[in-house]
């Protein structure tokens, strides 16, 4: 099964800014095949052959399948001589003239979905300081892959709100927030675009429940504005909002005071009762 395009993506800029802060030469990676314990090399960086391409590294087997099986990040100074680990993969190793190597899983959940590796074309110890930038390159793919489930839950979760009623939506209201506090963190243009696209769905359904909704003009709040006030509208506090999306407390209060000068409004309150009444918000 070929890897997703976007997942592919976040797990060449991890490569990409390990061979940057380490000065290792050569970067690869993949993800663990849906339903298969194994991971398939996707993704490479600095490689003078494609002896790894597509390689397809059973758990438990070689350096990378250890680091699966093990969950925890595994290195070896010389690959083709190491007792430490089995050596299925030899030829490909060999092909691509690669010694010292580590490898890092992705874990997402308690569950490895990946693994990055590192590699030197000489046998020498490649050191704490490369170790623990491979584990943040990882880090960096579990972020990126937790944000992605979160934001697929929630567009699962609100495609059937356009039929919420009543104490339902608060839920909405919810979902709404939710969405708009994440879709920043996103990085895939794609997704967040269909994450403020589902926005737009929940507020247009919202507007068609409440009589005179959608009526207002368009005060032309900034994107960042409305963030605050649909989670202002979920009940959420100054401090709680500045949290949830990763302002200052003092940012949140500015957007806020923005949003209600536009609004024409004289309270948190007042001010998400216009924005609802402009449509912005369910």
């Amino acid at each position: 099964m070929a890897a997703d395009p976007a997942e592919a993506a976040e797990m060449r800029g991890a490569l990409i800014r390990l061979r940057r802060t380490t000065g290792l030469p050569v970067a690869f990676g993949g993800l663990v095949e849906p339903g298969r314990r194994q991971v398939r090399i996707s993704v490479l960086s600095g490689t003078a052959t494609a002896a790894l391409s597509a390689l397809a590294v059973s758990s438990g087997n070689g350096l990378g399948g250890k680091a699966v099986a093990l969950a925890r990040p595994c290195a070896v100074t010389d690959y083709s001589s190491s007792r430490q680990i089995s050596h299925e993969y030899d030829a490909a190793v060999a092909t691509e003239g690669l010694c010292s190597v580590l490898a890092v899983p992705v874990v997402v959940r308690r569950r490895v979905r990946g693994v990055l590796y590192g590699a030197l074309r000489t046998a020498r110890p490649l050191g704490d300081r490369t170790l623990a930038a491979a584990v943040e390159a990882a880090r960096d793919v579990e972020q990126a892959l937790v944000v992605r489930e979160e934001a697929q839950g929630l567009l699962a979760a609100t495609r059937a709100a356009g039929t919420a009623s009543g104490a339902g939506w608060e839920e909405v209201r919810e979902a709404h927030g939710a969405l708009r506090a994440l879709a920043p963190r996103v990085q895939d243009p794609a997704l967040r675009a269909e994450l403020l696209r589902a926005c737009g769905r929940l507020a247009h359904a919202a507007s068609r429940e409440s009589a005179g909704s959608g009526d207002a003009p368009d005060p032309g709040l900034a994107p960042r504005e409305i963030d605050v006030l649909a989670c202002v509208a979920a009940g959420s506090t100054n401090a709680a909002v500045a949290e949830r999306l990763g302002l200052r407390p003092e940012t949140v209060k500015a957007y806020l005071r923005s949003a209600m000068r536009r609004l024409g409004a004289h309270s948190r309150t007042e001010a998400v009762v216009a924005a609802r009444r402009a449509g912005l918000l369910p």
